[in-house]
């Protein structure tokens, strides 16, 4: 299992995955270099308050983190599949989607919040970014389980 090229590409999925999870997706800083916006993956923090309190809000963005706990389990499923290659390239082409989705509604919410907010577009930051590496891992991932069915494919054929 661990001796796998595969599954070092899968373990590396899960932690960008679990990374982005705690990383910024997006910021926002004001004119002055104060912080007014902070996108997570599970919350927004807003420091735009009458009173200069913090507003947390966890409704839609919690969304993006629920796609990478979903994307992190599959992966996690995927490395316990070893014997069962089919499925795991299914479970890795799941993950993909998983994966595309995390991505897609991080960028959609931090757009959303720059339409909002016109004086300032802000900057993304690596939690956006880190469920791509995690995309490319997963890519990589599954070349190498191909890779293995039609190895073990021609052997059969050679009996």
């Amino acid at each position: 299992m661990l001796q796998r090229i595969q599954t070092v590409f899968l373990l590396l999925v899960i932690l960008f995955m679990t990374l982005s999870m705690f990383f910024p997706l997006w910021l926002m800083k004001g004119q002055d270099g104060q912080l007014i916006y902070e996108l997570f993956s599970f919350k927004l923090n807003s420091f735009k308050t009458e009173d200069g309190s913090l507003q947390v809000l966890y409704f839609p963005f919690s969304f993006v983190a629920t796609l990478a706990v979903a994307a992190i389990t599959v992966a996690l499923i995927e490395v316990s599949k070893f014997k069962n290659r089919l499925l795991q390239m299914k479970l890795g082409a799941l993950n993909a989607l998983l994966m595309a989705g995390t991505m897609g509604l991080g960028v959609y919410f931090a757009t959303q919040l720059i339409a909002t907010e016109v004086s300032n577009g802000g900057t993304y930051g690596i939690g956006l970014f880190l469920p791509a590496a995690a995309m490319i891992c997963n890519v990589i991932a599954n070349r190498f389980i191909r890779k293995d069915e039609r190895l073990v494919r021609s052997v059969d054929r050679i009996r």
